[in-house]
């Protein structure tokens, strides 16, 4: 699928991962909904790339089709890229008084990046669905969501997050089953150590902290590059229930 003259939605798109990816689909001539809270850096990119973008809740239902909808009224929807992030709980399973682990922590973050991720790829099916066939393979278009190498190898203190991830791995081969008939193809990228502006001066640490434990290149990802896996995603025809890691080849440690 050519990314030019298609209409795509990124839900957290003005985040480090979602910054990139939309600028990286807005390069390629696609027609970008930037879906996200943060209005002042959702504008700004509207501002400078001329792309859309409306305020959502990854989480809410009327809230993603009224992204959807706007992506709907640029042309024909065939991609969607899902990198929202959210609050994590964390914590020992048992802690160190003995008390297990707040309930609230695991459902909170489940319902953050879980939960919220099976809205945005049920209801982007839904509306790619509605597409007409752009090849004679009855090609509609190509769900990206995000998980993590935390889903596979999560550390102590990551139950949660782990969990939530794990579960975005799970739906991965399943949904592209489901959408075969409708030809929608899913994949799933599952980044390592990414280092994006929202860590500020205290990237500086993290590099410092992650890099030599990389095996190559001995540094953190770059949100440029899980962009460029996205693009390669959305053009590659072939490339449908996978789950690709990008991370140097790092195996998270047990903390």
């Amino acid at each position: 699928m050519q990314i030019a003259g298609i209409s795509a939605i990124v839900v957290g798109g003005t985040g480090g991962l979602g910054q990139a990816t939309v600028r990286r689909l807005h390069e390629g001539g696609a027609k970008v909904v930037v879906a996200d809270v943060n209005d002042e850096a959702g504008k700004a990119l509207e501002d400078e790339l001329g792309v859309r973008y409306v305020n959502t809740d990854a989480g809410s239902e009327e809230s993603v089709l009224a992204a959807i909808a706007e992506a709907e009224s640029l042309g024909p929807l065939r991609v969607s890229v899902d990198c929202h992030g959210g609050p994590a709980g964390g914590g020992r399973l048992v802690g160190k008084d003995g008390s297990p682990m707040a309930l609230d922590a695991f459902t909170k973050t489940i319902q953050s990046y879980l939960t919220s991720s099976f809205n945005v790829l049920r209801l982007a099916a839904a509306a790619i669905a509605k597409q007409e066939p752009f090849n004679d393979e009855g090609s509609r278009g190509v769900i990206v969501q995000t998980a993590s190498i935390a889903g596979v190898e999560g550390q102590i203190g990551q139950l949660p997050y782990s969990a939530a991830k794990g579960g975005i791995l799970g739906m991965t081969l399943v949904a592209a089953r489901d959408l075969s008939p409708l030809g929608i193809r899913v994949n799933t990228i599952a980044p390592g150590t990414i280092l994006t502006p929202a860590y500020g001066k205290a990237g500086d640490q993290l590099e410092a902290y992650w890099g030599p434990q990389v095996p190559h290149p001995k540094r953190m990802g770059r949100p440029v590059e899980y962009a460029t896996l996205v693009a390669s995603i959305v053009e590659n025809d072939y490339l449908n229930g996978e789950t690709i890691r990008l991370d140097g080849a790092l195996r998270f440690p047990p903390k």
